[in-house]
């Protein structure tokens, strides 16, 4: 504007000086005949020289305002291009989610679009104008790598620039990004500006990630994985489009000699056979399947496989692919009717012991009694033979032990025969009593210090006879047992709590060794002591009494120092 004004006046200097002396040479030219001629003519002249100094002003004036006017209705089209094309722009920035910015490079000036609050969180003023804030804003593991690739566009090393990096958010999480930008050079090829546009992948870098973790262990599992299309026909079986590894080791048959075929190729036909109309209809309604089959592998062999598909929808919910899943369980299989052949072979033992027990016991019994019998009688004559004497002592004493372990065998049988027993309601102490008195020999006998600690309440569910035995066998084993070293003390206690009662018998005895002895204590035929009464019946019949009341029984004992067994049973 500066420079047209100047023009201006210039051309109308010129205009004025060539006017002036126009006139100067006309007036020259004429005689005046007085003063007042004279005066009028310059008067006049001055007239006229105003009103074509004024007709050439209003020339160039209206000459300059038509050219104004045009160029106001240039800058109004070009800031209406301009309003346009940053309606554009933002609208264009809101449909991508981009992230733009605009770096003057030798100023070192950055400029961000609403982006850098909407996707990442900051507030306007928050966001710096320096590219410091925005490299110390790019997660340190990538941005010495990001910083290369950068300066090295930047002094036009490299065609382009895109990087994918990690940009902090304003609450310190870590969004990862794809940024690309392009350089404005000058006259000289300087470049000068860069505007780039940053856009946020987080989800598609997760997805990415899960996706290849997905992959991993598809291509890792041990169990075949076989991905069908989705047949549009419901009566075909789909074709394969991928196999795993696994797929090639469990069949033989590699990626390539399948793809593009059904199952069919491999999967055993009478035993589908079965399954055939349950797999239509699987096929037909798109339903999880799982089924057993009998598939041969390339070379023919025969192995077992647990079969499952699974229809797989895309986000649009149409069905798109059958994923199958097949486990080898050809091992299990044969475990399986191993197991079967032992439960029969083990069903079979057992009813064969069982009826050699009950034979037993009926044909021991009826001479043991006859025996037992001719011993009673031996006893009213008297022998006058030392040696005589002792040997029939020692065979009485062996009859009635195998008296005693006949019916502790009959015992067994009866429990293992007969698991459900019946109940009543039993009150300890009185239990307790009744054992006292059944083995009021042997207390006076050796004469332990007994201490009992039973609540008066404690009342059982059980079997009374059972708990009887229970307990006269662990009294008979604390004094058989018993430490010639001290006194025998007993001590029997019971707690009583909501759901169980506890009982608790524990001696000063001898004890055993647990280290040893652990895993044997409640054996059938088990001793730990050389004793000559020991039968190794009684803690396994105690057990098996215990258990059949349902209960559990525990023992813990150190040598030399004694023995306690806890029994449990629930109310």
């Amino acid at each position: 504007m500066k420079n047209k004004a100047t023009k201006i006046t210039l051309l109308y200097i010129l205009f004025s000086t060539c006017l002036a002396i126009v006139g100067f040479f006309v007036l020259n030219n004429f005689k005046y005949e007085s003063s007042t001629d004279l005066l009028y003519v310059v008067g006049l002249k001055d007239v006229i020289f105003i009103l074509v100094s004024a007709i050439i002003f209003k020339i160039i004036l209206t000459k300059n305002d038509f050219q104004n006017r045009k160029i106001f209705e240039q800058m109004n089209e070009t800031n209406e291009e301009l309003i346009s094309s940053n309606e554009r722009y933002d609208i264009v920035a809101k449909a991508t989610s981009d992230t733009i910015w605009d770096w003057k490079i030798q100023d070192d000036h950055f400029t961000w679009n609403k982006g850098i609050q909407g996707v990442f969180g900051y507030k306007k003023e928050d966001v710096g104008n320096t590219s410091k804030w925005w490299f110390d804003r790019i997660h340190p593991e990538d941005s010495i790598k990001m910083s290369i690739k950068l300066y090295s566009f930047i002094e036009q090393k490299t065609e382009k620039w895109q990087d994918e990096y990690r940009f902090m958010c304003a609450d310190g999480t870590y969004k990862y990004v794809f940024d690309r930008g392009f350089l404005v050079k000058d006259e000289d090829g300087n470049a000068v500006r860069m505007i780039g546009a940053i856009q946020d992948v987080t989800r598609q870098k997760e997805e990415e990630q899960r996706l290849k973790l997905l992959e991993t262990v598809i291509t890792e599992t041990k169990d075949a994985v076989i991905i069908t299309e989705s047949e549009k026909s419901n009566s075909t079986i789909p074709k394969i489009v991928f196999v795993n590894p696994a797929f090639t080791e469990m069949t033989g048959y590699k990626a390539t000699e399948v793809i593009g075929k059904t199952p069919k190729v491999f999967m055993g036909k009478p035993s589908v056979k079965s399954e055939i109309s349950s797999l239509k209809n699987a096929l037909k309604n798109r339903l999880e399947f799982k089924f057993e089959t009998l598939n041969h592998t390339k070379k023919g062999e025969e192995y077992w496989v647990n079969f499952s598909m699974i229809p797989i929808t895309n986000k649009e919910g149409e069905h798109s692919h059958w994923v199958s899943i097949q486990r080898n369980i050809t091992e299990e299989k044969r475990q399986e009717k191993e197991k079967e052949q032992l439960i029969r072979e083990l069903t079979q033992n057992n009813s064969d012991l069982k009826q050699f027990s009950y034979i037993t016991s009926h044909n021991l019994r009826a001479p043991l009694s006859n025996l037992t019998g001719l011993l009673n009688l031996i006893k009213e004559i008297p022998v006058e033979n030392p040696e005589l004497k002792e040997i029939l002592n020692g065979f009485s004493t062996s009859t009635n032990l195998l008296n005693e372990t006949i019916n502790d065998l009959v015992k067994v049988i009866i429990i293992k025969d007969n698991p459900s027993i019946q109940k009543e309601e039993v009150v300890i102490k009185d239990v307790f009593e009744n054992v006292f008195n059944q083995l009021s020999y042997l207390i006076s006998q050796h004469q332990p210090i007994l201490k009992v600690e039973l609540e008066k309440t404690t009342i059982l569910n059980t079997n009374k006879a059972y708990l009887e035995s229970i307990l006269l066998n662990l009294f008979t084993n604390a004094i058989k047992y018993r430490s010639p070293k001290r006194t025998l003390r007993i001590l029997i206690s019971g707690k009583d709590s909501a759901n169980h009662v506890v009982l608790t018998f524990k001696d000063n005895g001898i004890g055993i060794d647990m280290e040893r002895n652990r895993d044997k204590i409640f054996g059938l035929y088990q001793r730990f002591h050389n004793h000559s009464d020991s039968k190794g019946l009684g803690l396994y019949l105690v057990r098996s009494q215990v258990e059949s009341m349902g209960g559990t029984i525990s023992v813990e004992s150190e040598v030399d120092k004694g023995t306690t067994f806890t029994i449990t049973f629930k109310k």
